[in-house]
């Protein structure tokens, strides 16, 4: 079992996030040798930028023919960046290798309309592949609002179709008062040691949504839910999260959860939401799925890598990496880059920004 991180230990951790506002560069190079991240990373660049939209969202896999494949999100420009809510839809994208650009191939899904439960957003792309079959998990939502967000799951033989797509959704959200009450999303999914499949996903709790103040209301976690079949049906294995942050100050919580197998444990890779700061990215390890060891550093803020100039204003987000995944090794198990989305480039938006994870 891994050891728990405690409330000391999480002072102690937030601490060293809020020195990087007073002592900037030099803390850098303080936290390099006292914190340094899990990945050591070479900043490759933008990798797939569009025209007239925003991007997110970067699922990458191997293709048998040898390139990688992307499968990300994009909604219009005109939309702002709040249109990944009310106008996504999911793409796929080539490039010979992760070291190219990517060209923008097909829409794969798009928003359906009226009575559908994916009827205004089609978003979170995660592309996996179990035997034969490619699985596409996205988040679907049926009236542009973050209380219908719904994990769906579409399936095809190949990457770029035809993808079948779900009538229902995978996994609904609990019992009106439960934890994970507000919907289902950001789904993070891995071959279980127990032989089963594992589907991690991120709620939180209505009323705590609707009543705390701040920029951030609620308080994300995560769960997990298992099944016999990648396809379903995945029941959740408790009425209580797996992750959850919620007793540590400062409404400390996480998302964009990627967990991958590697040598006996399993790892996640996440967005830090205020357990270090709103800049980072998380690394946490567990044996069952359950249990997890006390978040480290996974990555720093954009700026520690690239130095680009000051953004517009309404990119109010710039300098941090979201929703990171990670191409593996064609062994299957080890990182070799990593995949995320970030606000910026020539378009005024966001774009896919790839880094190559180094060996230690």
């Amino acid at each position: 079992m891994e050891k728990p991180f405690t409330r000391k230990e999480f002072l102690q951790t937030s601490a060293l996030g809020m020195a990087a506002v007073f002592f900037g560069s030099s803390f850098t190079r303080f936290l390099s040798r006292e914190e340094k991240p899990y990945f050591n990373l070479k900043p490759i660049g933008r990798s797939l930028a569009l025209e007239g939209y925003y991007i997110w969202c970067s699922s990458p896999i191997w293709g048998e023919d040898g390139k990688v494949h992307l499968f990300y999100s994009r909604w219009k420009k005109e939309k702002g960046m709040g249109g990944w809510l009310n106008g996504s839809e999911i793409c796929r994208a080539e490039a010979n290798s992760p070291y190219d650009a990517f060209e923008h191939k097909q829409v794969i899904l798009a928003p359906r309309g009226e009575g559908f439960w994916d009827a205004t957003t089609c978003h979170n792309p995660l592309v996996k592949k179990v035997k034969d079959q490619y699985l596409l998990f996205f988040m679907g939502t049926s009236n542009g609002k973050t209380n219908t967000k719904r994990i769906g799951l579409a399936t095809s033989k190949s990457l770029d179709g035809n993808w079948t797509r779900p009538e229902e959704p995978l996994l609904l959200p609990g019992e009106k008062g439960s934890w994970d009450d507000h919907c289902t999303t950001n789904p993070a999914f891995v071959k279980g040691n127990d032989g089963k499949y594992w589907l991690f996903y991120k709620s939180w709790n209505t009323e705590e949504y609707e009543t705390h103040r701040g920029a951030v209301r609620g308080n994300r976690k995560y769960g997990l839910a298992k099944a016999d079949s990648p396809l379903g049906p995945y029941k959740k294995v408790s009425e209580n999260p797996v992750i959850d942050f919620s007793s540590l100050p400062n409404n400390a919580q996480l998302e964009d959860a990627f967990i991958w197998a590697q040598k006996g444990k399993f790892h996640m890779v996440a967005r830090d939401m205020g357990f270090f700061n709103h800049e980072y990215g998380l690394h946490l390890m567990t044996k069952d799925g359950i249990h997890w060891s006390k978040p480290e550093i996974a990555y720093l803020n954009m700026g520690n890598y690239v130095n680009e100039s000051n953004p517009p204003a309404h990119l109010k987000r710039f300098g941090r990496l979201e929703r990171p995944m990670i191409l593996l090794d064609k062994d299957g198990e080890t990182p070799r880059f990593l995949f995320g989305a970030t606000q910026g480039g020539g378009f005024e938006t966001s774009t896919t920004f790839v880094f190559e994870i180094l060996r230690s």
